[in-house]
């Protein structure tokens, strides 16, 4: 089951990366003389570069999962090391690159995606047991990704994390 939640991660992001290639095409061909009719995006761009508006990616509603507290990885096997379990503050939680992990308690890893559902901005923080979108302030839970506030239409999507000698690995 895990390997359906990570091909809809993938599925997700790629679609973000198209919609950019489509815009970004455009303008290269408008620089070039030739003429095209005017796109408009959804989204434009915060300071981190990351999209900031428009439409909403989908996610499963599904709870997520826990990692192993210890231990190798589950049969699934491993992915890369997203970053030390010492990174990630009991009651808080980090940012690794398109990842959010949290623990909100001790030895307890969860993981979900870090895009955003309102409009595909990447979270940012996660305090006081909530999970920051710096978009249009969507609030998400660290416990199971479910909405807290803001525009966001769908909870966070679970990612499947394992952690192995003091490290959280990613999906395989």
């Amino acid at each position: 089951m895990s390997d359906d939640r990570t091909a809809e991660l993938a599925r997700a992001i790629d679609t973000l990366r198209d919609r950019r290639a489509v815009l970004r095409g455009a303008a290269v061909a408008g620089l070039a003389g030739v003429s095209v009719p005017l796109l408009a995006a959804c989204g434009g761009s915060d300071d981190a570069g990351t999209p900031s508006g428009g439409g909403t990616t989908s996610a499963p509603t599904s709870a997520p999962t826990s990692a192993p507290s210890s231990g190798t990885p589950s049969s699934g096997g491993g992915g890369s090391v997203l970053g030390p379990t010492s990174d990630v503050p009991v009651g808080g939680g980090k940012v690794f690159d398109k990842i959010v992990v949290t623990q909100p308690k001790a030895g307890e890893f969860k993981a979900f995606t870090a895009v955003c559902t309102h409009a595909g901005c990447l979270v940012r923080t996660v305090e006081n047991n909530t999970i920051n979108c710096p978009c249009h302030g969507s609030k998400y839970s660290a416990e199971d990704g479910s909405v807290q506030g803001g525009p966001a239409p769908a909870p966070l999507a679970a990612v499947q994390v394992t952690v192995q000698g003091g490290n959280i690995l990613g999906p395989a």
